[in-house]
This record gives C-alpha cells, sequence and structure tokens, in this order.
C-alpha cells in the first residue's frame, strides 16, 4: 500500500531503472498475489523468499541475500518503507555499502523501545539521505533527532494515495462481501488484532473474547479477519466454544486490499492495535478505537478519527457505543493526506539524484 503509488510514479518519470524487490518476510501463498494484483502491481522482479523467524533471523536473512543483490544490481538508491524488519536489514545493508537510502513514513515515533518496529525507524532514519515524512509530528521528531533538514521532506501518506485510487473500486466490492458475511453498511465493527500481546497471551485473549460477548447488546456484528495463528491461539486456550456462542461475532479468514478497504469504508467503527489503519480510518472518516497504549501516529487522534484506549475496556465498550450512536468526535484529513504523496517523492528524486 505505501510502495505501490511510489513505484507507480518513479516509473512514469521515465527517468529512472527501478527494480521491486520482495523479501517474503510477509508471505503467504494465498495472500501476496492477491495484494499485488489488488494493487495493480508488476510480479517482483526479486523475491528473496525469506519467510518467518525470529526478529534476527528475519533480519539476518534479509541482510545476507540483500547484501547479494545490492552488490549484483549497484543501484544510485535504495527505497524502504515503514518499520518492519526487511526496513531495517536492508537499511543497514545499504548504508554500509555507501547507497543512498530513502525512507517512506519517516519520523514515526511510538517513544516505546519496547516495540520492535521502533528500533527499526530510528535506525532507518538515522541513515536516511531521503526521509519522506507523513505527518508534522515526523519533522519534530527527526529535528529532535539531529536529522538535518536537507535531508527530510515532509510529502505527505502514500498509504492515503493507494485508498483513494482504490476506494471506488472496493466500495463495488461491499455488496458482495454484505450477502458473504451477512452484514449492512453502518451496522457493524470491524476488528483486527496482531501484535502478540494481544493475541499470544492467554489472558489477554479472553479478555478481548469477553469484550466482544459484550459488545453484542449494540453491535449487531462484528467481524474479525483472524490470522490463522491467532486461531490455533484461540483454540489453545480453550476460547473457541465461547466464539462458537457468541452470534455476533463472525472470524473470517484474512483478506486482501480491496476487500478489507470496502470493509473499513462501511464500518460503523474500527477497533485495531495496527498503525497504518489508524490512517485509512481517518482519511475514511470512520471512527477507530487503537487497542494500543501508544500511536506512532498522533495526528490520526488530534485531527483524526482515532481514540487510543489501550486496554481499557470499560472506555472501549463507552467508546464503541458512542460510534453505533453516531456520536464520534469531528475530525478532518491531515494536510497532505491528498493522494499526491507519491508524485511528490518523484519529482524530489528526479530533482536530487
Amino acid at each position: 500500500m505505501k510502495v505501490a503509488p511510489v513505484l507507480e510514479a518513479v516509473r512514469a518519470t521515465g527517468k529512472f531503472d527501478s527494480v521491486l524487490v520482495h523479501t517474503g518476510q510477509h508471505y503467504d501463498a494465498n495472500m501476496s498475489d492477491v495484494f499485488f494484483s489488488d494493487l495493480d502491481m508488476p510480479q517482483p522482479d526479486k523475491f528473496l523468499g525469506i519467510g518467518s523467524g525470529s526478529h534476527a533471523e528475519q533480519t539476518a536473512k534479509v541482510m545476507i541475500e540483500m547484501e547479494k543483490l545490492l552488490t549484483e544490481q549497484k543501484p544510485d538508491l535504495v527505497m524502504v518503507a515503514g518499520d518492519v524488519n526487511s526496513t531495517l536489514a536492508t537499511t543497514l545493508v545499504a548504508a554500509k555499502a555507501g547507497i543512498p537510502l530513502g525512507h517512506i513514513e519517516s519520523g514515526l515515533r511510538s517513544f516505546d523501545r519496547g516495540m520492535p518496529e521502533e528500533i527499526n525507524r530510528i535506525v532507518a532514519d538515522e541513515f536516511s539521505q531521503f526521509c519522506f515524512v507523513t505527518e508534522p509530528s515526523g519533522l519534530k521528531n527527526l529535528e529532535h533527532d539531529g536529522i538535518s533538514k536537507d535531508r527530510v521532506f515532509f510529502v505527505g501518506n502514500t498509504m492515503i494515495d493507494s485508498v483513494q485510487k482504490y476506494l471506488p473500486k472496493a466500495r463495488e466490492t461491499f455488496p458482495k462481501l454484505g450477502r458473504k458475511y451477512g452484514i449492512e453498511a453502518k451496522k457493524y465493527a470491524l476488528v483486527t488484532l496482531h501484535r502478540p500481546s494481544n493475541v499470544d497471551e492467554s489472558a489477554s485473549l479472553a479478555a478481548f473474547v469477553e469484550l466482544f460477548e459484550r459488545m453484542r447488546s449494540f453491535t449487531p456484528r462484528i467481524v474479525f479477519p483472524v490470522h490463522p495463528r491467532t486461531r490455533r491461539r484461540l483454540e489453545e486456550f480453550g476460547l473457541s466454544d465461547r466464539i462458537s456462542k457468541n452470534p455476533s461475532l463472525l472470524l473470517v479468514d484474512p483478506v486482501g486490499y480491496l476487500d478489507f478497504l470496502a470493509l473499513q469504508a462501511a464500518a460503523a467503527l474500527v477497533l485495531t492495535d495496527s498503525g497504518g489503519i489508524q490512517e485509512e480510518t481517518t482519511s475514511l472518516g470512520v471512527p477507530c478505537i487503537t487497542l494500543r497504549e501508544n500511536t506512532e501516529r498522533p495526528i490520526t487522534v488530534e485531527q483524526g478519527t482515532n481514540e487510543l484506549l489501550g486496554l481499557e475496556w470499560e472506555r472501549i465498550i463507552e467508546f464503541s457505543k458512542r460510534a453505533f450512536e453516531g456520536q464520534w468526535k469531528a475530525s478532518s484529513i491531515p494536510e497532505l493526506w491528498d493522494g499526491k504523496a507519491a508524485s511528490r517523492i518523484a519529482k524530489i528524486l528526479e530533482e536530487k539524484l
């Protein structure tokens, strides 16, 4: 979602030869092709096939394969996005090889170094010659970290470029999804959970099951695209029976980009522990509750539709009711979230390289 608009904009200039690399860190044979087709992306030029593993294993594997690739390709610039282990690994290899680096989604900070993503962000920003910033907090954070202003570019949010481009197509898919899942627009909540602290500990996962049970009183439907690992945890922790007895809760398999965008756009409420979904819901004007103690995207709380509630269950219930009653706070679209971030990045690269 972050890379597709940039790849398209860079290639449209006709001034760059680009190589698209899929590390395979996030790879599911059933899902990967769906995302590439949904985003009209060409198949990767290089697939590294890294797969799952610990943070150290993934980082090491990407570094080994990326070093081979950069030695072979000898690029003038390497572009990374976000805050995943592939971002960290590629940054380290490019920096040691003396290859200029561009970081899409630069400057975001949760100020929680217990999050692996925070470490990845900090390192990527430190070694980037092009820090492409999505929101004003990023400018302040990079200044605080001593990043010189000539390396910092406030361009907006490339993920919102994707939202704006594909929203009309996504909306066309909703009637099909409505029939498939038995849902009506603005009469369901959409849930995403993936952080280990939320899904890999029995007490936390049981608390979410109880939350969904309590939401039955005002929520006709709760749609929860659930990762296979989380399904296994529900079984291991003896929660499957409670799930099956909650007629409002619908566990579904992970969905592609267009289908998930459609589900977000038509939801009365989204509950999530994801960073990017906080931005997408703000762009869509959909109420969002973030099930974390912090956010690296404060503009979504200050100006957008996001409420940061952690695991304060009573407040989550209270705010969820407000969403279904149409009593959410006023919000607006952040500066430069206008669908043109990628074209700004491409223009900067044309001028500077």
